[in-house]
């Protein structure tokens, strides 16, 4: 090891990361205490009172830790239902940079003339969010761009709420054994990682918009990689309107922007085993011409999830499985996704939710995707009647695959509620496994993958 002291930069770093921690492990660590505390003298913990508890030590900080959470309270098998409920209600935005942080920020992403290498650029935000904040602006062509700038440090500031997240899924563990959470701590730490890899995002966007080149209902937007860093990622700004405008609309309206969301979930996963794994409204919106949708923006490339394929094959055979009543079948699928000691018992359990999953696509009729359900409880009963019964089992390891799988799951069927939308899901789901080939997923993942410079990951 180097005698060498650190550097300013490594040195800002570390003191922003010991600063990070003892901000957000103060709150963590009080809520920790009191739990730990409560337990040791066999006091009974109310569920929505502690979840109450856990939202107040959150709700003061931002970054990280707050996407965190509302990770959490989307991800099904992470965290018992009143937690989820109280940590949906946290917002994950941050204040924006101001403009004079700004000019630093581009200056050090592109040199003390990044100025001169657009035509126009607004120093105030269009969006910000946990991570970074979005900047319209105007290419030297004359096209319109979006940029994407991380905020500083935000690497130090991940690594830090990432320990701190790992002393609260120690807490669950002890409090609820019902899950294994390894498994789901393994996967947000690394998806939380990618996000701020902003070459990556740059890859996942040129793989999607080559994934989706034939689908006339969704745009991707196309990167500008001679303005574009590992931390600030300009692109094509996509114009359109939120989703929930169309709430109100016709019918007709609200199914074709339904069906856009299905081909754009759907068709990447069951061709190329890749999924989009962030599904808030926000990363979508609806191109419309004369006042109708015309199709679907699909945004935000941070969160994507690239699958084994034989993953995807099991998830093909889970349905099959479930629709010609072959139990050996479901069975094969669960193992094939790695579920350890699958008594008939745990079968049972598990087939609970997997019916809940994929019901709307068993049943050969039109249909909403479920009925008289809040879009923000839809599959909170179903995953409580699971985890009540994995409690008396437990604890049940979830393959890492899962979390965002079902994450993206529950979100799109949530958004599709919210539209009211109807449609037959068991023939738009048939026609996306028409065929389906392992050998042919795999040899045209690994040429997609190829085409857009993306490697697989191991």
């Amino acid at each position: 090891m180097s005698d060498k002291p650190p550097n300013d930069d490594e040195q800002n770093r570390l003191s922003a990361r010991a600063a990070r921690y003892v901000r957000v492990g103060g709150n963590i660590g009080a809520f920790a205490a009191k739990a730990a505390g409560q337990r040791m003298f066999g006091i009974e913990r109310d569920q929505a009172q502690s979840a109450s508890e856990l939202a107040a030590a959150l709700g003061g900080l931002k970054g990280p830790i707050m996407k965190v959470a509302q990770l959490l309270s989307t991800i099904p098998e992470a965290l018992p239902k009143e937690y989820a409920a109280e940590l949906s209600q946290l917002q994950s935005q941050a204040p924006p940079m101001g403009p004079a942080f700004v000019r630093r920020r581009m200056i050090a992403e592109l040199g003390p003339d990044w100025a001169k290498r657009f035509a126009n650029f607004e120093p105030s935000a269009a969006a910000s969010a946990s991570l970074g904040q979005v900047h319209r602006a105007t290419g030297l062509d004359g096209r319109a761009l979006a940029v994407k700038l991380q905020y500083p440090d935000m690497q130090s500031a991940v690594e830090a709420d990432l320990n701190q997240l790992k002393l609260l899924f120690a807490l669950h563990a002890r409090m609820d054994r019902a899950i294994d959470t390894a498994g789901i701590l393994s996967e947000i730490s690394a998806r939380l990682r990618e996000e701020l890899d902003y070459k990556l995002e740059a890859g996942h966007m040129a793989l999607y918009g080559e994934i989706l080149k034939n689908a006339a209902d969704i745009r991707i937007p196309e990167v500008v990689p001679e303005l574009s860093t590992g931390r600030l990622l300009t692109m094509t700004w996509m114009e359109g309107k939120p989703v929930l405008s169309y709430t109100e609309a016709p019918l007709e309206d609200r199914n074709r922007i339904a069906l856009a969301m299905f081909q754009a979930w759907w068709f990447p996963f069951s061709h190329y085993g890749v999924i989009h794994g962030d599904p808030h409204l926000g990363n979508y919106s609806v191109i419309e011409r004369d006042g109708t949708p015309a199709g679907l923006n699909l945004l935000d490339f941070g969160c994507i999830r690239t699958f084994p394929v034989k993953f995807v094959g099991g998830v093909v055979d889970l349905y099959r499985g479930l629709l010609e009543g072959d139990r050996p079948r479901i069975v094969h699928a669960y193992e094939t996704w790695g579920f350890e000691k699958l008594s008939n018992e745990l079968i049972d359990v598990m087939n609970v939710w997997a019916k809940f999953i994929y019901g709307p696509l068993l049943d050969d009729r039109e249909l909403k995707i479920a009925e008289d359900v809040p879009p923000g409880e839809y599959g909170r009963r179903e995953m409580g009647q699971v985890h009540k019964s994995l409690k008396e089992m437990g604890p049940v390891k979830v393959p890492r695959e899962f979390v965002f799988m079902d994450r993206a799951a529950i979100g799109l069927g949530g958004v599709f509620l919210h539209l009211g939308a109807r449609a037959n899901w068991y023939r738009l789901f048939n026609e996306t496994i028409e065929g389906f080939d392992l050998e042919t997923v795999a040899a045209r993942q690994r040429a997609t993958f190829a085409v857009a410079g993306v490697p697989l990951p191991v």
